[in-house]
């Protein structure tokens, strides 16, 4: 067989990764009005994982392990780089010495694409062009980050940015490049705004879902999912491809983290636990439900094993592949699940308990006028072009009550899932256990000092 033939054989890859989706934004996962029947439909035909976690409860720190397979400490980006955060956070980018999955994937001639949020440096030298992707198309950092501005390649395109079209024209550009790579192995993350505040919707979906606007930016990304399956569908190519749906954090304010306790930003459940669907027909056995432990890292050693690709060995990898999990119900390869706060390792859990090794991170916003919380990254009208009813700290996504935060909290998630009491004090031999175990890989963590950040700039 000659090395084209064998190139053309190896199974394409789709990764969709939602913006702040909660772990019960779903209706596979369990809520009760948000309509998702696509991604319903995604995980009856295929499989879904109930204890996935990301390893940092924000976007960048979270991107940075999908795409190298690492920890945020050790592949050097633990803070989100902010353009209107001030001169330090606006240079914070993945190192240059990291290896990404687009340049693995790229050197075993796959085509690759990013198409959304990048959010792993916005300099020149650093966007998705420079490391690995051979197209890119949308916002680089939040979509509440100003300046807000779509970029194609390297060029800005379109200031200010009309967010009710976006996923739309995300999905769009999704399908165009399937359409073209049709007939080549590709490798495209579709890294969806929705619904990372602002929310905004289409038309055809504003105010149409009868569960106000999170649940309108919810409907339009499940449309963009289902059209991304469809098309697949329509050119022959759902059993050539692997398709992987997740988010990069918890919720925000107006979805729901499904019972788990705190929200984005905190190192509770409902900052680190996010839905995650696998979808690869004639691979993956339809209507699994796996509660395997799982971590964001697990999909770039997911994507390997897939593509049979390989990276250099010069380097720790912290993800396992989930395909034995996903194809065989297998146990899951890892022993323990770490969080991160900040620079710094705080939690570790295993299949059944949670240690809070450092106090936990809440979500602390100061209320104005009114009781509500002035976002001085809200909608303006100028500068962010969205709906003005955004959610504000009456809808929080979690639970706010529970043991208040301390160090060395152990919460039993079987029997305590919201973590509200702590059984630290009756269950010392597994505090030992996993305090001995999270010092294993905190010796690893090195000392780097928070990014300075100065007012957003309007």
């Amino acid at each position: 067989m000659g090395a084209l033939q064998a190139v053309e054989l190896r199974p394409n890859v789709v990764i969709v990764l939602a913006d702040d989706l909660g772990y019960g934004d779903l209706g596979c996962y369990g809520h009760p009005t948000f309509k998702t029947p696509r991604l319903d439909q995604m995980a009856a035909q295929g499989a879904r994982m109930t204890q996935f976690n990301t390893p940092a409860p924000f976007c960048a720190p979270t991107r940075a392990a999908l795409l190298t397979g690492r920890q945020p400490f050790r592949c050097g980006m633990t803070q989100n780089p902010a353009p209107d955060g001030g001169p330090e956070a606006n240079a914070l980018a993945l190192p240059e010495g990291e290896i990404l999955l687009p340049e693995v994937l790229k050197q075993a001639g796959y085509a690759t694409a990013l198409i959304g949020k990048w959010h792993l440096g916005h300099l020149p030298g650093r966007l998705p062009t420079d490391r690995g992707f051979d197209e890119y198309y949308g916002i680089p950092y939040s979509n509440d980050m100003r300046p807000v501005q779509v970029l194609e390649g390297t060029q800005v395109v379109e200031y200010p940015v009309v967010q009710a079209t976006l996923t739309t024209r995300y999905t769009q550009r999704a399908l165009d490049f399937i359409r073209r790579h049709r007939d080549r192995p590709f490798f495209l993350e579709l890294a969806e705004a929705m619904p990372h505040k602002p929310l905004a919707a289409p038309e055809r979906h504003y105010q149409k879902s009868g569960s106000g606007l999170y649940g309108d930016a919810l409907a339009d990304l499940d449309e963009s999912v289902g059209r991304v399956l469809d098309a697949l569908k329509e050119l022959g190519l759902e059993e050539r491809t692997l398709v992987l749906f997740t988010s990069d954090n918890g919720a925000w304010f107006g979805g729901s983290c499904g019972g788990l306790r705190g929200m984005k930003g905190t190192s509770y459940e409902g900052g680190y636990r996010v839905p995650m669907i696998a979808r690869w027909p004639g691979r993956i056995p339809a209507g699994q439900v796996s509660a395997e432990l799982g971590v964001m890292m697990d999909l770039f050693a997911t994507v390997l094993e897939a593509t049979g690709t390989r990276m250099p060995d010069d380097r720790v990898l912290d993800g396992r592949s989930l395909l034995p999990v996903l194809s065989q119900g297998a146990r899951s390869a890892h022993r323990y699940v770490l969080g991160h706060k900040g620079s710094k390792l705080a939690t570790i859990r295993d299949a059944r308990w949670k240690l809070h090794v450092l106090p936990a991170a809440e979500m602390k916003l100061k209320a104005g006028p009114e009781g509500r919380w002035l976002d001085p990254r809200a909608p303006d009208g100028v500068t962010i072009l969205a709906p003005f009813e955004q959610y504000n700290l009456d809808r929080h996504p979690g639970l706010t009550t529970g043991v208040a935060p301390a160090a060395m909290q152990l919460f039993d998630l079987q029997t305590d899932p919201g973590e509200q009491q702590d059984v630290a004090a009756g269950h010392p031999d597994v505090v030992k256990r996993l305090r001995a175990a999270f010092d294993e890989v905190n010796r690893d963590v090195p000392e780097l000092p928070e990014v300075k950040r100065t007012p957003y700039a309007r």
